[in-house]
């Protein structure tokens, strides 16, 4: 049985992808053990976290007061095709979660963020990004 896709952004919507997507990071075997070794065997910190991060994306609530950079400078491990393999299975959450646009929008937003995260922890003028 498919899961029901979700056809308005609202926290709940938010809630549900975060747990999935994360559910298939944790399972993943390139990502996996980056985050594990990041955040440990309790994830709920990291999902209470993603949640807002989400919210202050999608929905403008302001409810994420971070630093994603500094999270992910932080990151042993971190290479930038690790950022395509986070996009393909984001992508595919939110594909199964959300009708279109809402997924577009969400893909788009994350596009942006992979980037922005790319350039700052890897971009070396001079250098070119693998």
């Amino acid at each position: 049985m498919s899961p029901i896709k979700f056809d308005v952004i609202d926290e709940d919507a938010i809630q549900v992808l975060v747990d999935s997507f994360y559910a298939k990071v944790r399972r993943d075997d390139r990502l996996g053990p980056i985050f594990e070794t990041a955040i440990g065997p309790d994830w709920s910190a990291h999902l209470q976290t993603m949640y807002r991060f989400w919210s202050s994306v999608m929905l403008t609530t302001g409810r994420y007061k971070g630093n994603p950079m500094a999270a992910h400078q932080k990151l042993p491990g971190i290479e930038p095709a690790l950022f395509d393999r986070w996009l393909e299975l984001f992508d595919e959450t939110v594909d199964a979660r959300f009708v279109e646009p809402l997924a577009a929008s969400f893909k788009t937003k994350a596009r942006r963020i992979a980037e922005s995260l790319m350039l700052g922890l890897f971009y070396r003028p001079g250098q070119r990004i693998a």
